[in-house]
């Protein structure tokens, strides 16, 4: 058949905002989530949803901003006309939440949408019909209501794609829950069906951080404030605050990750990836930690202009506000929550933290040996096994040295040992495997293997951390055949590279050479190695790729080096076990993210034995 001659014209206006919808609308919850922005940019303080079939038969969001005045209220549903960037600087600087100016136009193209709007200043309130264009007077107190009634009418085969009303419903009241995260200066409610079904008052607090805590705990749940950690950090002009959860707080799906950026709310890869990392060394399995984290930045720093729904970011240095989310979980994590454990417990400044002002007791010769296995047991063969260099068995020897439990003189005749540890005082061992220890607040049970392992895990990265990665030349190149991205990384970022004690080089315009690699991962794969660094260099840091290699070795070595299970110790090395735990960071979960001590409180030992009843 002859080709069809099909002659270019101009689409009608109607059938253009109707293509924008498709993009800006996806369900009720999109309408929902638009209308919210333009609420908050006018200055609400409370907001009001109201919803019909899940927002199919009606989404109106009234609130008590500015309102609009009565010179623009015809421009409302023109496409493309806004109130909050008038010029490409501004569009760069945006601080707004809505800037666009589609998304009215695109709900009134698929919807029959009317603004109902009042502004101080003015006598009554005045009503736009989206289908006319008409203006009547209306009764309404400063403010504005949006309605929007039977979504997708004049695009009826996108109803069809719907779900059910009450997973649209869910949804709504999602984007209400994403807003009201950020704004605790603005109260929500949601209603459906006449039904009140969702309300967040605003809260009044002068501290900000306060406030979030407390709209946290109305949105989430008084058990996230309680199971999670503030997050407070700044660096390069990059702010960091929010909450992160305990890995024991940790879900099977990602369903509580609320990022955002200068109070927008956003799914970015870059932040993911880094509170991903952050949690990598205690986090078990495929768990998925929870977190609300608030990044601000300069707004000319961030692209907001990339999605139509703005629902996605581009940061102009994506490295840097990786780094900063990064630090700023993993510095809250890294207290150990042992130091806090028991409501009359010791501040942490009054424990010891070295092993010689452990729990006094007779001496043992052979006490300072049961915590390590003999010398060139298991130290040589991983040095074999994973190909470590004699740096790495030099920094674990080293350790032994330090963190071998030593035993004190006995105690003056009459004299107490302290009593207000907060991990307690150990009484006994269980089957070779748990520590008991009793403390004012009542049991502790504590896994020595996986408490030792993360001890001397922590020890072991101290130790590498404060050393220069050194570079191990290698005697015969691994090449490889490399994408165009990887051949342009490999030449954009060498300098980094080296820094990493990398060096990867081009031997033809398709394949790359690594002809040094880190000293301590020597034995790996050199080629696995290079590619996922250079993967990760465009977006994220990727020192963190070799650092998670080294990182997995050291994991190794500790893993062999703790006590281990069915070993008996004494009560002063289990003592010595238990104040190293108060002093090390991320002690409360062993390196592959299992819990390693649990408190049983006095009140749930006696509801086992029914006291009191």
């Amino acid at each position: 058949m002859p080709h069809a001659h099909r002659p270019i014209r101009e689409l009608p206006d109607e059938l253009i905002s109707q293509i924008a919808a498709g993009e800006v609308v996806e369900r009720p919850a999109s309408v929902v989530r638009e209308l919210l922005d333009n609420a908050l940019d006018a200055g609400a303080t409370q907001v009001t949803v109201r919803l019909a079939a899940g927002g199919v038969r009606l989404i109106a969001v009234e609130d008590d901003g500015g309102g609009i005045e009565g010179s623009d209220l015809p421009l409302a549903f023109r496409r493309h006309a806004t109130s909050k960037i008038d010029s490409l600087a501004t569009l760069e600087s945006v601080a707004t939440m809505g800037f666009r100016g589609e998304a009215l136009a695109a709900i009134n193209s698929i919807a029959d949408t009317a603004i109902l709007t009042r502004t101080e200043g003015q006598n009554h309130a005045q009503r736009l019909d989206g289908r006319t264009g008409e203006i009547q007077p209306a009764a309404r107190s400063p403010g504005t209501t949006v309605e929007v009634k039977e979504l997708f009418f004049s695009v009826p085969a996108r109803r069809k794609f719907l779900k059910t009303d009450a997973t649209e419903l869910a949804h709504c009241i999602e984007a209400v829950r994403r807003h009201a995260l950020a704004r605790p200066d603005v109260g929500f409610a949601i209603w459906h069906e006449g039904k009140l079904i969702e309300q967040w008052r605003r809260v009044d607090d002068p501290d900000a951080e306060a406030a979030l805590a407390r709209r946290m705990a109305d949105v989430l749940g008084e058990a996230f404030v309680e199971q999670s950690l503030p997050v407070r950090y700044e660096a390069a002009g990059v702010r960091v605050t929010g909450r992160c959860g305990l890995p024991d707080a940790s879900r099977a799906r990602a369903d509580q990750q609320f990022a955002y950026v200068n109070g927008r709310y956003v799914r970015d890869k870059v932040i993911t990836h880094a509170a991903r990392s952050a949690y990598e060394d205690v986090l078990h399995g495929q768990r998925q930690p929870v977190w609300v984290l608030h990044v601000s930045v300069e707004p000319a720093r961030v692209d907001v202009n990339v999605h139509p729904t703005k629902i996605e970011v581009r940061f102009r240095d994506s490295r840097e506000v990786h780094q900063a989310v990064r630090h700023a979980i993993d510095n809250a994590l890294a207290a150990p929550r042992a130091a806090q454990a028991g409501a009359d417990a010791l501040p942490v400044a009054a424990l010891p933290t070295r092993l010689d002002t452990a729990v006094p007791a007779a001496h043992h010769p052979q006490d300072s040996e049961r915590f390590w296995p003999p010398a060139g047991s298991w130290r040589a063969q991983k040095a074999i096994n994973f190909g470590a260099h004699e740096n790495t068995v030099l920094a674990v020897r080293e350790a032994q040295a330090l963190w071998a439990p030593r035993t004190a003189e006995a105690p003056p005749a009459g004299e107490e040992p302290p009593a207000d540890w907060p991990l307690g005082r150990a009484v006994a061992q269980l089957h070779g495997i748990y520590i008991l220890a009793e403390n004012r607040a009542g049991l502790v049970l504590v896994d020595m293997h996986a408490a030792h392992e993360r001890i001397v895990y922590e020890r072991l990265k101290t130790q590498l951390d404060g050393r220069r990665i050194d570079s191990q030349p290698l005697l015969i190149p691994a090449t490889f055949a490399a994408t165009p991205q990887e051949v342009a990384a490999s030449s954009e970022y060498a300098d980094t590279l080296a820094a990493l004690g990398l060096t990867v080089e081009p031997l033809s315009p398709r394949t790359l050479a690594v002809r040094a690699v880190p000293t301590q991962l020597a034995g790996g794969d050199a080629v696995a190695l290079a590619r996922s660094v250079l993967a990760e260099l465009a977006q994220h840091d990727a020192a963190t790729v070799v650092q998670r290699a080294q990182h997995e070795l050291l994991a190794t070595l500790a893993c062999h080096g703790a006590v281990r299970a069915n070993r008996q110790l004494t009560l002063p090395e289990m003592n010595a076990l238990l104040r190293q735990m108060e002093a090390t960071e991320r002690s409360d979960q062993c390196n592959h993210g299992r819990p390693t001590w649990r408190q049983l409180s006095l009140r749930e030992l006696d509801g086992l034995f029914l006291r009191g009843r």
